[in-house]
Order: C-alpha cells, then structure tokens, then sequence
C-alpha cells in the first residue's frame, strides 16, 4: 500500500530483499559515504519491471565508491571509469551499476551540455528529467530503504503520469533530449505526458535541432521497439517533433481531395500497419521498413481518371532511403540495403494474389532471398482495410501465395541462387573478351531458370548459352 505524507514529500519504507543492494550499502556505511539508489531501478522497482541498471548516487565521490564496491564483490577489474564525467560502471552478471557523486546542473542556451557541480541530493533529484525517476532509495544505516520523494513522483506514479521536476520549459530547454525521452517513457510505460509537460515540448520543438542525430536515433529505436509505437509516434506528430526529426515520415499526414474523393491518411495508415509488425516480431529493422514503406506516396501522388495513384511509390520510396539513412546517422551497411529492398519489393507480394504463376514466385523468391518471410509479414500487415470480407480474402490469397513460395523453392531452390555458368565459362567457351554479350547471355541463363524454361541445372544452362551465344553470332572454340 503507498502512504503518502506531505503534499511534495513522502517517505515509504520498502523492503528491497536484494543481497547485491546490501553488499553496496555495507560498502557504503563502512567509508562513511551518504549514498542512495536513484532513477529507474527505484522507478522499475515499484512498477514491478524488470531493470538490470543500478544508479548510485553518493555526496562524494562516485568513482571511490564503485572502487570499493568492486573489491567488495572481488572485481576490481570489472570497472570503468569516466573522470571527466566523475563515474564509474561496474559490469556483475547481468547488472550493471553506475556510481556518480550527487552535482547540480546548470545550461547555457546554445548548449545541453551542463556546467557541473557538486551537490547534495536534492540538487541530484532536481536535476533528473522526470519525477518518476527522481525517486530515491537510502542506503544508509540512519534511514535504510526508506523512500526519498521531494517532487511527488510515487503519485505520479500511482497516477502514470509524465512530469518534471522543475518548470517544464526550463527542464526542456536546458536539456532537449528530455522532450523526446518524455515521449518514449510515456509510451514504454504507458503513462500520459503531463498536460503542461505536453504544451512545452511543442512551444521548445526547435531546441531538439541541438541534439545530436545518435542520440535522437536511440530514442527513436526506444520508441519503435515498444508494444505499441504508434502512440509514440503520434505523441512526436502531437508535439510539432516528428517534422524536425523524420520530415519524410511526417510528409505522409494528411489527405487531399477532388472531386469529393480522398485518398486515405498515409502517415496513420503506416502507423496501423507498424502496430501489426509489432505484435508479430522484435526485428528492429523490420520495424524501421514498415515505417518508410509507403514512404514515397508524397511524391508520386497523382489524381488521374477520378482516382488517386501513387504509381512507382516502391521505386521513389527505395531511392530515398540512402539519404534519410544518411540525414538519421542509420548504419550505411547491409541494414540499409534491407530496408531498400522491402521498401521495393514491398507491393509485389500484393499483385501475386492476383495470378499466382511459377515464374512470379520464383522471380519474387530470388529478388526477396532470405528476407521472403520479413517482406511477407510486412505485406500481410499492409492490409488495414476496414472493409472486413476484403481483408479475408486478401489474406486467404496470401496463405496461398505462401505455399507456392514453399513449394517453388522445395523444388527449384530459388531463394539466393547463382546461375551455374559464369561469365568465366562465357569467355572460355566463346573465346571472347569481356564485352556486353557476356552480360547478355548471363542474363538470359538466369531469366530462362527464373521463367522455368530450363532447370537450375550446368547441363541445361550450359545447352542454352550455346544457343544464345549463336543468336548473337558466337561460335565455340573447338
């Protein structure tokens, strides 16, 4: 039962049945060092959430203290140490501990870098970003595990509301960030964002353009890794965020119409389907490919014949990604090749329902290779029709494309495959130098397997290159 005493102070005594946590406080009354457990631990704690993170902060110093709690545990070199920052992390199984000596803070306006002191734990708590993590557990023998809350953030919790500890315009200005992990709490935790909070992030929107794009990227994969990250997204389109942080993804809102016909929400559509990925897989990069699949609608909308297109939206979308990959520090790499390829292929799936023909599958099985069961997800997701008898039976044609995917590949083993002559065999045969018609005859190989008019087979390829090989006027060396 929560007691609460003090309009903004409460002290609850908790029972924290937890050996690692006793191991720190001896440590910590034996160098005679005031010391509490602070942040999401305390936090997680009464929530009853799992949390491998400890947060320690002592009136001192952070680095001693973890020094000795690392003999204290006999791992001393299990701890690193950052002076500049004036803490410590030890790495114990599955936990990780951070010490830091309590410090007050205070921000230029060009920066959210902080001038930093030392300080006592009031100044500590002040400085915290909200009040449900400003929580704090005593580790010393005076008051051990009473419950330390000078900004009513057990209430907030009790009431799953997001609020700061300070003035919220000042909280978000000094440290912009915070606006983005206020949207990223409210939505792990489903909690709501205080009203006041709300209002400031929006009114301090353009202090975010300070923030560096890493750290705003680890936010954002914080928020598409929820349960449901639709809502955190729509808290980043409520706030005026999402168009300084993603303008692509902000540029599918909204609907447009002519004749007395709209075309449907592209930004609330994504959304819907993201929710539905969600619920099916823990991939992150199909998460971010669900977000940027239609992300080329924007620019290919045309209203033709009394009807809204958005003909080649695969093509545009995919050309696009390198550069938004570029603009949100993504990874240049295999990750973002992913993505272009689902993002391309991602209507494809849709037309086979139409005429499931061999060729189409084979083709689709080698374009897709190992990522068929990623884009499939995806393009099963992609039906949010709320016309009920048409969403069956798109995905009653989609469990049947599924099964020729399955038997196309049992027995041609498309998926990833390498035509059996090379372009190597090519110049041999034909004695030629490398030219335009060892690409032309490549080409033709892997179409006529693709086609299903010779097997994956040297034997079969091998016959059919000599045949193009003639069309073209090449005659084998003998």
């Amino acid at each position: 039962m929560l007691k609460i005493t003090g309009e903004h102070y409460c002290i609850m005594k908790l029972k924290p049945d937890n050996s690692l946590l006793e191991k720190i406080a001896e440590v910590a009354q034996a160098e005679n060092m005031e010391s509490y457990l602070i942040g999401g631990y305390v936090r997680d704690m009464l929530l009853e959430r799992t949390c491998t993170d400890i947060d320690v902060v002592t009136i001192g110093s952070g680095i001693q203290l973890a020094q000795n709690v690392a003999k204290k545990l006999h791992i001393p070199d299990k701890i690193t140490v950052y002076r500049n920052f004036g803490t410590a992390m030890i790495k114990y199984g599955e936990m990780e501990l951070e010490f830091v000596g309590a410090r007050k803070e205070s921000y230029r306006h060009d920066s959210r870098k902080p001038v930093v002191e030392d300080g006592t734990l009031e100044d500590d708590q002040k400085r915290r970003d909200f009040t449900i993590n400003a929580l704090a557990v005593s580790l010393n023998a005076t008051n051990y595990a009473e419950l330390l809350d000078p900004f009513g953030g057990l209430k907030d919790l009790e009431k799953k509301v997001i609020r700061t500890p300070l003035e919220p315009k000042q909280t978000f200005s000094d440290d912009p960030l915070r606006m983005m992990r206020a949207i990223r709490f409210a939505n792990q935790l489903h909690f709501s964002i205080d009203d006041t909070a709300l209002q400031a992030i929006a009114e301090n929107r353009e202090r975010i353009k300070i923030v560096s794009k890493e750290r705003i990227t680890d936010e954002l994969h914080k928020i598409i890794m929820t349960d449901k990250p639709s809502f955190g997204f729509k808290l980043l389109d409520k706030t005026s965020l999402l168009p300084l942080i993603i303008p692509d993804v902000a540029n599918l809102k909204g609907v447009e119409k002519i004749n007395g016909i709209a075309h449907k929400d592209n930004f609330y559509h994504t959304l819907k389907v993201l929710d539905k990925v969600a619920q099916k897989t823990e991939k992150l990069w199909l998460r971010w490919a669900t977000v940027f699949h239609d992300i080329g609608k924007p620019q290919t909308k045309k209203f033709i014949n009394n009807k809204w297109t958005f003909h080649n939206h695969d093509y545009i979308g995919a050309k696009m990604i390198p550069k938004i990959f570029r603009e949100m520090r993504f990874p240049l790499n295999e990750k973002m090749k992913y993505i272009q390829k689902l993002v391309r292929l991602h209507l494809r799936p849709i037309a086979l329902t139409e005429e499931v023909t061999d060729s189409a599958v084979r083709r689709l099985l080698f374009d897709a290779g190992d990522d068929i069961d990623d884009l499939m997800l995806l393009c099963e997701a992609d039906i949010t029709s709320q016309n009920e008898e048409k969403v069956m039976r798109f995905l009653e044609n989609f469990k049947l494309v599924r099964q020729k995917l399955q038997e196309i590949e049992g027995k041609d083993a498309v998926k990833n495959f390498q035509p059996p002559i090379t372009g190597d065999i090519i110049i041999k045969t034909f004695d030629i130098s490398p030219s335009k018609s060892v690409g032309i005859i490549k080409d033709a190989i892997k179409n006529a397997i693709l086609d299903g008019e010779i097997r994956n087979d040297y034997t079969e390829a091998y016959q059919y290159m000599l045949k193009k090989g003639k069309e073209l006027g090449l005659t084998p060396k003998e």
